[in-house]
């Protein structure tokens, strides 16, 4: 099970933002079986003001979602700040991706490292 730890994720989000997304992101501590951290991270959403967070599909997983919390009140856009939530979600979408291709990348060479020690042992 790969293990993404608060480091390899604030590194992965300094990666991404390099490539110039104005998103509000941050790594979220959280422990979960044996502490170690599961891979929450945080989004800051200016145009929907809804809490928002990406994480692995399951503990470990290559596959990651996108929550959306539930609102107390509706929220009303003029077609300037639904283009403006569009384009945010947009981003939200993009750091998906990459967190995907990153873990992917990440047990890929997990698994290269193990078959090499192997060899050696």
């Amino acid at each position: 099970m790969p293990f993404r730890s608060k480091q390899t994720l604030d590194a992965w989000i300094e990666e991404f933002r390099t490539f110039g997304y104005p998103l509000s992101v941050k790594v979220i501590p959280q422990d979960g079986s044996l502490g170690l951290d599961t891979g929450l991270v945080g989004v800051t959403m200016m145009n929907a003001q809804t809490v928002t967070y990406i994480e692995p599909e399951s503990p470990g997983g290559n596959r990651w979602r996108i929550t959306f919390e539930a609102r107390e009140t509706a929220l009303r856009l003029n077609a300037g700040g639904a283009l403006a939530l569009s384009t945010e979600l947009a981003m939200v979408s993009a750091l998906c991706a990459f967190l995907e291709t990153k873990s992917n990348a990440f047990v890929g060479d997990d698994l290269l490292d193990a078959e090499e020690e192997s060899l050696v042992h």
